[in-house]
């Protein structure tokens, strides 16, 4: 899955400053590495995406999906959280419209996974033409 580029500085967290070697992680080797907000909805999208490629093989065999950090420029309607292009087969998921946008009743984890997992299947149902809840039936079949 693609994502904007993001520099990275000539200072990197790990160098040999005045001979005491290289550095090691701020957590350590004990504790897990620091998952990002990047990181968790990286893996969001990328969990929603194999699911739907699950559900729908043939017709997103050769879709790309992308995210991005913001889209260009504001569309008429204003902010879009997704881009959908049928001429390139490509989905752009825009993360902080839909991180900083989203107006939920709860804020946990649950309802931002779900929230970010349904503009996933919203985008996908925009681009094969289809209602968003013909895209994953089966995933909340339990509500």
């Amino acid at each position: 899955m693609a994502r904007s580029t993001r520099r990275v500085s000539a200072r990197s967290g790990r160098r040999d400053r005045h001979g005491r070697g290289i550095r090691s992680a701020v957590t350590g080797p004990v504790l897990e590495p620091i998952r990002t907000r990047l990181d968790v909805f990286d893996s969001y999208v990328a969990s929603a995406v194999e699911y739907v490629r699950d559900e729908w093989p043939d017709e997103l065999a050769d879709v790309r999906f992308e995210v991005a950090v913001m889209p260009g420029d504001p569309g008429p309607s204003g902010v879009d959280r997704w881009q959908v292009s049928r001429r390139e087969r490509r989905i752009v998921l825009y993360r902080l419209p839909i991180e900083r946008l989203a107006h939920l009743h709860k804020d946990d984890e649950w309802h931002r996974r779900s929230f970010i997992e349904s503009c996933v299947f919203r985008a996908v149902a925009e681009l094969l033409g289809k209602d968003p809840w013909d895209i994953a039936p089966e995933r909340f079949r339990h509500f």
